[in-house]
């Protein structure tokens, strides 16, 4: 049973007669997109975890892409009429759409156990487990014989718009060069997959020997890693010239470590 931003308004904090409970089948699965307070934001879809594996996309409450100008919105890919009902509940309906993108990807929406949202943006909650980490939609189920623990907190990013899917990286880089500058450094990764945008890693002071960690939520599954493709950028004339570059660059993959 998939509860998709199960409701919230007469349902949470009740006792689990009257919601959606893991009881309610052999495998629950959920995923909450709009669990900020009814009250001031309006949120439509419960924060506590119901069922065996619950996911937090983009931290549960508010989703990227729904917060457009309403014109934006209205006239989106899916049409007027979609688009009037989004700009309403843009968050709350999310749910169904990651579920239905979950289906065409099969290895997508891979969820990692967490304690909150915060933590998730640290390399505490990173790679996956050896066990792997359970699919978000169609297919949490393939975990379902995996469950340790009673509440399961499953935390991933997603795209603003269709396709919704992303893959987690880690990346780790050296910078070498002789002076430090201020700036920033974008990566794109390259692999037998496929092939990503520029993702901006680090910016601010750029200190020639010093590592810098961040992670990359690629648009694409890029497979073995090929190449890497490092720029930076001062954005500003600088009658130095300064040259700074890469002496290590490592990739990890969130998937398999």
């Amino acid at each position: 049973l998939s509860g998709l931003d199960p409701a919230q308004p007469y349902f949470q904090g009740t006792p689990i007669e009257v919601r959606l409970d893991k009881s309610d089948a052999e495998f629950v699965d959920v995923i909450h997109t709009d669990s900020a307070p009814t009250i001031p934001y309006l949120g439509f879809g419960m924060s506590p975890a119901i069922g065996h594996l619950d996911f937090y996309p983009n931290g549960g409450k508010q989703m990227p892409g729904c917060g457009k100008n309403p014109v934006s919105q209205i006239v989106d890919l899916d049409g007027i009429w979609e688009g009037t009902r989004d700009f309403v509940a843009c968050n709350h309906l999310r749910s169904y759409k990651y579920y239905s993108d979950s289906i065409i990807y099969p290895d997508g929406f891979l969820g990692y156990a967490c304690p909150s949202y915060d933590v998730f943006g640290t390399e505490d909650c990173f790679p996956c487990p050896k066990e792997g980490c359970p699919n978000m939609g169609h297919f949490a189920d393939k975990f379902k014989e995996k469950i340790k623990n009673d509440f399961t907190k499953l935390y991933l990013n997603t795209g603003e718009a269709k396709d919704f899917a992303l893959w987690r990286y880690k990346v780790i880089v050296t910078l070498s060069g002789r002076s430090k500058v201020r700036g920033y450094v974008n990566l794109a990764l390259y692999g037998s997959g496929g092939n990503t945008r520029q993702h901006q890693i680090v910016k601010g002071t750029l200190q020639p020997d010093n590592t810098y960690t961040s992670f990359i939520d690629a648009e694409v599954n890029i497979g073995t890693v090929t190449k890497v493709k490092f720029l930076w950028n001062n954005n500003q004339i600088n009658p130095t010239f300064p040259k700074l570059g890469a002496a290590t660059i490592t990739v990890q993959s969130g998937e398999n470590g």
